[in-house]
């Protein structure tokens, strides 16, 4: 993926609300949709891949909802990218093997695989704690 979708976007939204509750709090996936400004089925199926990946912690029944895993300080922009978006590739050749048949005689390939790796320094470099402030 180059750009951003509008499931990242919510993705991201999603987690700046949860990252400004009260450390503990439950929040329920309408009231994180609302703030977020996504659709409730949408949103609820991201924060369900943000289960499944460690980033946010669910519960069911009175008092359920949703609260980070882990402080927002200690999780990045790149991991809320990928659990929401997938991999993030600048183009298809980086898949791996079989994904293009030009792989191996490609002047292009190392410029991809280049952006790819600034694209993901960056996106450790920065903190869910440090966009929610």
């Amino acid at each position: 993926m180059m750009g951003l979708t509008r499931k990242g976007e919510y993705a991201i939204r999603g987690m700046v609300f949860l990252a400004r509750q009260p450390a503990g709090n439950m929040a329920l996936i309408p009231e994180i949709a609302a703030a977020a400004e996504a659709p409730v089925s949408f949103l609820a199926k991201i924060f369900q891949a943000f289960a499944k990946s460690g980033l946010v912690i669910s519960a069911r029944g009175t008092g359920g909802g949703f609260t980070l895993a882990r402080p927002a300080a200690e999780i990045t922009l790149r991991e809320m990218v990928e659990a929401a978006e997938g991999p993030i590739l600048p183009n298809r050749c980086l898949l791996g093997a079989g994904a293009c048949a030009h792989r191996g005689d490609c002047k292009v390939h190392g410029v991809w695989r280049k952006v790819q790796r600034q694209v993901v320094t960056l996106l450790d470099q920065v903190t869910l704690a440090e966009i929610a402030d």
